[in-house]
């Protein structure tokens, strides 16, 4: 159903909120005031009408477990294998033979490295389950790997070459007439990392038609509703309780497929050609654990994404991952190196994920990086307490990929970053909370039928422009991946900072997208009284309100979903 505007902006509604939140501290105790609650909550009508998504699958065991903290297994320490901290020689090759060891033992193995400044210069790949990778923390006596050259001066990773082939045969530049400025696109813009996690020759994203091989089908869907998570397959005799696998939705019918319409919510909007011209490759992708077989009906845990309909052709196809890494309490850094220009990243990256679930990635500080943290084909990773510093002007610092239910949280991002908090393509259902962005920020949309994705509980500093606006909401991507978004992108409880014009009376324009269909926009307030301008069909409500009762919606989704 087509979503409609709705502006909610209440004086009686805050200082109501506001009397209530000084109650419930005073009486010590949390007392429900549902009543009180943003009404997309808590109205049967409008929930009805105004579609919200569940974003509380996101994260590590959909977030019913503690990333783990024990040493459990074999512990295995660099040290042992020749790495010394603080001597001021390199340490690669030291290093890989403690991983090839550690790749070579059985059960669960935790890769320790000792206190000081670890040098390195070769790319420590990560292709096994069960294992993590620990230093002795964060802070000035903890672990730091430093990376004295980019990748661009190592040796091609095999991973790679298909993206190498589709920047030279699209001839994707970056042309900058007015720096005098047209280099060729790095293969490090968007992916790879020192710390590289992957399944051995697996593929990771599709660039060129040679490269295409058929999906191992576990099952045709013959019927399922959006936001359920009971489904008719034709056959249930591949799958078992317990699997991983894919779902995949297919456009076979052109620009105006029907899976299009769904996307993004029957808007019309210009679509770009990436969307119909690879019928054979999916548009949409969940993977999923099933839960239960009876028959041909299938249970999985998270709803789905889609409805399964049989004119988009989906399927259950094996899906190849690792799960239960873990990559925790390290710093990484890079020397300050000069700024090329965007899409012409040297590869100082820090960490890629991969073909990953069930992981984590936890306590990092990044200086001076190219991207911080990037990700691709993942799903139910948690990445928590990171910090991006330095005078290096970034390209990403965690930005979500072609994954599922990733959770970001407490991420600070204290450098100048291009995409700062960022949902590239086929990121679906992917959720940034409690994060930070202290300069120049962007609530990144990247295009590529990335939809069903929350900005939750987001803190930003910003600096309005002169005609009393400010460009929160910006979008990349290319055009044949336009519309920006699809539908029902959340922005919830966020928090704007402006350090100019704090004696203005007239509102600051935020402006949204124009493109950006069905996006639902709740709690967005500021320092300064603020507007919203964001289309096409957007739910704004509690504009201008600091949603105390619910500053998370990912928290109270959780909540709520764990009661049942």
């Amino acid at each position: 159903m087509k979503s409609t505007n709705h502006k909610i902006i209440s004086t009686t509604k805050n200082r109501l909120q506001i009397a209530l939140l000084t109650a419930t501290l005073l009486s010590g105790f949390y007392t429900s005031q549902s009543q009180n609650l943003p009404a997309i909550l808590t109205d049967a009508e409008l929930k009805e009408e105004i579609y919200l998504p569940d974003y509380s699958y996101a994260g590590y065991h959909f977030s019913e477990e503690q990333i783990p903290v024990s040493t459990s297994g074999t512990v295995i320490n660099v040290t042992d294998f020749g790495v010394v901290a603080d001597d001021g020689l390199d340490d690669s090759q030291a290093l890989l033979k403690a991983m090839k060891m550690a790749n070579e033992t059985e059960g669960k193995v935790v890769l320790q490295f000792p206190k000081g400044r670890i040098i390195l210069s070769e790319i420590l790949y990560i292709s096994r389950s069960n294992i993590c990778l620990r230093g002795a923390g964060s802070g000035e006596q903890g672990t730091t790997l430093y990376y004295p050259r980019p990748m661009r001066y190592l040796a091609n990773p095999p991973e790679l070459q298909e993206l190498r082939e589709y920047l030279v045969e699209l001839d994707k530049r970056q042309r900058e007439p007015e720096n005098n400025l047209d280099l060729p696109f790095s293969q490090y813009a968007w992916s790879g990392g020192m710390i590289w996690v992957r399944v051995p020759g697996e593929r990771v994203k599709s660039y060129l038609d040679k490269y295409d091989t058929k999906p191992k089908v576990l099952a045709q869907l013959l019927s399922g509703q959006r936001g359920r998570q009971l489904i008719e397959v034709q056959s249930a005799s591949k799958l078992a309780v317990g699997d991983v696998v894919q779902i995949e939705w297919y456009n076979k019918d052109g620009k105006k497929g029907s899976l299009i319409s769904s996307i993004y919510d029957d808007a019309d909007l210009k679509v770009g050609s990436h969307h119909y011209n690879y019928p054979n490759h999916a548009l949409v992708m969940q993977q999923v654990l099933i839960t239960e077989i009876k028959g041909n009906q299938v249970t999985i845990k998270d709803p789905l994404l889609h409805d399964i309909n049989p004119q988009w052709k989906p399927v259950m196809t094996e899906w190849k991952h690792l799960e239960e890494v873990g990559i925790e309490h390290f710093n990484i850094e890079f020397p300050m190196a000069p700024n090329i220009a965007h899409h012409v990243e040297d590869g100082y990256n820090a960490i890629y994920l991969t073909n990953m679930y069930n992981g984590w990635v936890q306590d990092i500080k990044i200086k001076n990086a190219d991207s911080g943290i990037l990700t691709e084909q993942s799903a139910n990773v948690t990445i928590a307490d990171i910090e991006t510093s330095g005078d290096k002007t970034a390209h990403y610092a965690v930005s979500m990929g072609s994954v599922h239910n990733i959770l970001v949280r407490n991420l600070s991002v204290r450098n100048i970053v291009t995409h700062p908090l960022s949902f590239n393509t086929h990121a679906t259902k992917s959720v940034y909370q409690n994060c930070v962005v202290y300069q120049v920020p962007v609530l990144d949309q990247h295009s590529g039928a990335n939809h069903q994705n929350l900005f939750d509980n987001i803190r930003v500093y910003a600096t309005s422009l002169e005609d009393g606006s400010y460009p929160l909401f910006a979008g990349g991507g290319a055009g044949y991946w336009k519309p920006s978004h699809g539908a029902f992108t959340t922005f919830w409880n966020i928090d704007v900072q402006f350090g100019n014009g704090l004696d203005a009376t007239k509102p600051v324009i935020l402006n949204g997208m124009k493109d950006g269909p069905a996006a639902r926009l709740v709690g967005i307030h500021a320092n300064r009284p603020i507007t919203i301008h964001y289309e096409p069909n957007a739910y704004i409500s509690d504009e201008n309100v600091n949603l105390w009762l619910v500053p998370s919606l990912f928290d109270y989704q959780l909540r709520e979903r764990l009661k049942r």
